[in-house]
């Protein structure tokens, strides 16, 4: 097995080297010239004074620029920092002292943001942009030292910290080794189509673990070839699709929507798409059935998802609305959210993760405050199991409210309300009342509808105290506030319901 970042880049300019590894807009660039120019970077940074276990922040647009940058650093046993483009200088300063940033690389402006990079802390050894990066230089004598450090990184070594873009609460530094980020990409390809002839396309961040992990170090393990764009945009992503003959497009699903909005006019075939691609952007004779296929589960601190079952392949009708099972590496189990004791089959708690694909650690954090002593980590998400061991969502543990003291999940009742006729979407959360909270909905419908007619059907499906009494109508997903990561941003929806 190859388990550093070194041996997966010798192994694959072998196996594929004329084939495209990274694509965008502006440039590509071939397996084995990803191997060659990794190198000579590697070299070049080891003469600048960057060298194992030092901690590099890389703040810039995806493209192959990021990744070959990236991949030399973390070839060489540097310490990947990525950073959102989205950070303010207040934010930005933040997370470099959180990770015990030295080195930061980092572009000026983007999308009319500019960083203020002479603000940064004063314990940073070097702050330079990309073009200074690509004009360093190294020597014989630091391409040799290059070349032993690169083959003396070890499985166990850390790679990157990657900070969460969080639902709720400060953003947390979580440290990946290259053995436990490998493994964890390596466990889910199967599940998620991935393979050494996928082309590959996913909108999200490198600078988040849906980028890192599922679209560059995917493509790279698999031997796949990643196309990407610093910023998506329908139309020239709808080309980019076409032109580069991308067979698998994985992300959220309402960018793919947001997509298949824009493609009949757009004059663009997507032929090469395949099933395992988000169904929006699919024919119908590739679509699956409501509820069919599994909804890949995971997490920063997972590198990514841990549980999930073959995008192209329906799940038994028994297990419709899971999240498939934990892959191979991982352990999940339930657990009571007050008591912290095993739950029973099919009861609802907290869902708690262990095994050799979990981080290593969060920053600025001791592992007694991490881990339980038995080595399983409170992920902080609800769920349960059912006898043949699919994993089922329930939200997160701060979504969970009650209603005249009954407990509400907001999965459940999503759930139920997408069941419902002309209801396409829905999203759920608590809306405070003068006699406590009460289940608010914002729902969007593909067909004329009341918030009458709804009410009515969902009573047909769920319990009394579960049926929402505050309504949003929708007509379509670009409506529902979202965060820069496409999560829906809760206490925006919560305020737009508060209004309704």
């Amino acid at each position: 097995m190859t388990d550093t970042i070194d041996s997966l880049l010798r192994d694959q300019a072998a196996a594929h080297g004329a084939r495209d590894a990274v694509v965008d807009p502006a440039e590509r660039i071939s397996y084995a010239e990803l191997n060659r120019s990794t190198g000579e970077l590697g070299a070049a940074f080891v003469a600048s004074g960057i060298g194992k276990g030092m901690r590099v922040g890389l703040l810039m647009p995806n493209g192959v620029a990021w990744a070959r940058i990236a991949l030399a650093l973390m070839r060489i046993g540097a310490v990947v920092v990525p950073l959102s483009t989205l950070l303010t200088a207040r934010e930005l300063s933040a997370q470099l002292q959180t990770a015990s940033v030295q080195h930061l690389i980092a572009v000026e402006e983007f999308r009319g943001h500019r960083y203020d990079l002479d603000a940064t802390p004063p314990a940073l050894r070097s702050v330079r942009t990309p073009e200074q990066v690509f004009a360093l230089r190294g020597h014989p004598a630091a391409a040799e030292v290059a070349e032993a450090m690169s083959r003396g990184v070890r499985p166990a070594d850390p790679l990157t910290v990657v900070f969460t873009s969080g639902s709720s609460g400060a953003p947390k530094g979580v440290r990946h080794s290259h053995g436990n980020a490998i493994g964890a990409v390596r466990s889910g390809l199967a599940a998620r189509c991935v393979d050494a002839d996928t082309r590959l396309y996913l909108p999200m961040p490198f600078f988040w673990i849906g980028g890192l992990g599922g679209g560059l170090l995917s493509a790279l393990t698999a031997g796949a070839t990643l196309v990407t764009e610093p910023v998506p945009q329908p139309d020239s992503t709808l080309r980019l699709l076409a032109d580069e003959r991308v067979t698998l497009f994985r992300g959220w699903p309402d960018q793919a929507e947001a997509l298949a909005r824009h493609l009949p006019a757009s004059g663009v075939e997507l032929t090469e798409l395949r099933a395992g691609s988000l169904d929006a952007l699919l024919p119908p004779r590739l679509r699956s059935r409501p509820g069919a296929r599994a909804r890949l589960f995971g997490m920063t601190e997972s590198f990514g998802p841990y549980c999930g079952y073959p995008a192209d392949t329906d799940m038994p009708e028994t297990a419709w609305g899971s999240c498939g099972k934990p892959f191979d590496g991982m352990q999940v189990r339930i657990v009571g959210a007050d008591t912290g004791e095993p739950a029973p089959t099919g009861a609802i708690g907290m869902i708690q993760i262990r095994g050799r694909h979990v981080m290593r650690g969060i920053c600025r954090r001791s592992r007694d405050e991490v881990f339980t002593s038995d080595g399983w980590y409170a992920t902080g998400d609800l769920g349960h199991l059912d006898a043949d061991g699919f994993l089922y969502y329930h939200g997160r543990c701060d979504d969970m409210f009650k209603v005249r003291g009954a407990t509400v999940y907001p999965s459940e009742v999503e759930q139920a309300l997408r069941s419902l006729d002309g209801v396409s979407a829905a999203f759920v959360t608590n809306v405070a009342g003068p006699e406590g909270d009460r289940v608010g909905a914002a729902v969007v419908c593909d067909a004329p509808a009341t918030a009458e007619r709804l009410r009515s059907a969902a009573r047909e499906v769920l319990s009394s105290f579960k049926v929402p009494t505050v309504w949003l109508l929708l007509d379509s997903q670009d409506g529902v506030p979202r965060g820069a990561t496409g999560k829906v941003d809760m206490a925006r929806l919560r305020a737009l319901l508060e209004q309704s």
